[in-house]
């Protein structure tokens, strides 16, 4: 462990590299209230280095944080900044809008950090597992294809346009979503989806030559209903603060940018509630000056979510946390309040 001292320049270093971007010389700390000789703050700041906390550049005699000196920083020393009025008013007002889906609210709530950082933001919403399904429809677009519409009691809106088999015909297709809102409206996902692979396919080939092509339409919808959809807000700021060195290097954060699975994974379980990976514990080389702030929430009765920050190792941390803190607050009010009014509407 650093001592008092170490511990108060090592912090000063890191607010004011995060906050400037310059590097931070003993008379700095020094006008910023550190009570020692700016020899006695060289020595320190010298020994900061050698425990690999602080980094010496080539351009001044100052010192800026290293990977490891901002993950001590984030575990030992940061202290969440209170966040301004005026940022908890545009939260509320861009929440304040009507949502007409869930992934809505999930989509906008990755928009309004992104606005809010200039980082890319990343949310996933509730879990999944205890969602009913409560309608599956059908449309006619031409005499081949239909797009078909699951809809649950959370909220969640699936719809694909499929091509149908030319053993279907429009008459056998209604009679088989007519059974299957009968015998599975009201029940859970998981459910559903066990049934659609022991039960139901043995009751409609009482009635039908073949079931092949609605039950591989049901199962394709269903199963995008069980992915964890990641949305992504700001997207392309990533390029803007990651040091791009090259055409090739562009490409590969494009690429990643795109990839929803490898977003997903840079997430840490939802165990507690703030977590933050810095450089390489993100596990992708791309990302190896960057960090990530996760924010994981919970609403009674619908299961855990999360929304993330990524954006530059050297973001200031203190901000950052304490507006990650009480923007999932306000995200998970706005889904228990969406949540209060499907229920109060299914009654």
């Amino acid at each position: 462990m650093l001592t008092q001292r170490q511990g108060d320049i090592l912090k000063l270093i890191i607010q004011h590299y995060t906050t400037t971007g310059q590097p931070v010389g003993s008379k700095t700390l020094m006008e910023n209230g550190i009570s020692a000789s700016s020899a006695t703050i060289r020595n320190e700041m010298k020994r900061l280095e050698e425990e690999g906390l602080l980094s010496k550049t080539h351009f001044s005699s100052g010192r800026v944080p290293s990977m490891q000196g901002y993950r001590y920083y984030v575990d030992h020393l940061l202290q969440p900044a209170q966040v301004l009025p005026t940022e908890i008013q545009t939260i509320r007002q861009a929440f304040g809008q009507e949502f007409h889906e869930i992934n809505e609210i999930i989509q906008e709530s990755a928009d309004i950090l992104s606005s809010l950082t200039s980082y890319t933001a990343l949310s996933l919403g509730p879990d999944v597992s205890e969602r009913k399904l409560t309608s599956f429809k059908i449309i006619p677009l031409n005499h081949r294809q239909i797009i078909a519409i699951i809809v649950t009691d959370k909220g969640n809106v699936e719809n694909q346009v499929f091509t149908l088999p030319p053993n279907i015909h429009s008459d056998d297709l209604q009679k088989m979503v007519n059974m299957i809102n009968d015998r599975l409206v009201g029940q859970p996902l998981i459910t559903v989806y066990q049934r659609l692979r022991t039960e139901i396919p043995m009751i409609l080939h009482k009635y039908f030559q073949t079931t092949e092509g609605i039950l591989d339409l049901f199962n394709h919808l269903l199963g995008h209903l069980f992915e964890e959809k990641i949305y992504v807000g700001g997207r392309m700021n990533l390029i803007n603060f990651g040091a791009m060195q090259d055409k090739g290097q562009f490409e590969s954060i494009y690429s990643f940018m795109k990839n929803s699975d490898e977003l997903t994974q840079l997430l840490a379980p939802r165990h507690s509630m703030i977590q933050i990976k810095i450089g390489a514990e993100l596990g992708n080389e791309l990302l190896d000056n960057m960090s990530l702030i996760q924010a994981n929430y919970e609403i009674h009765g619908h299961g855990k979510g999360t929304i993330a920050l990524l954006g530059p190792a050297n973001m200031p941390y203190s901000k950052m946390f304490g507006l990650m803190d009480v923007f999932s607050q306000e995200l998970a009010m706005k889904l228990a309040d969406y949540y209060r009014a499907l229920d109060s509407t299914g009654e």
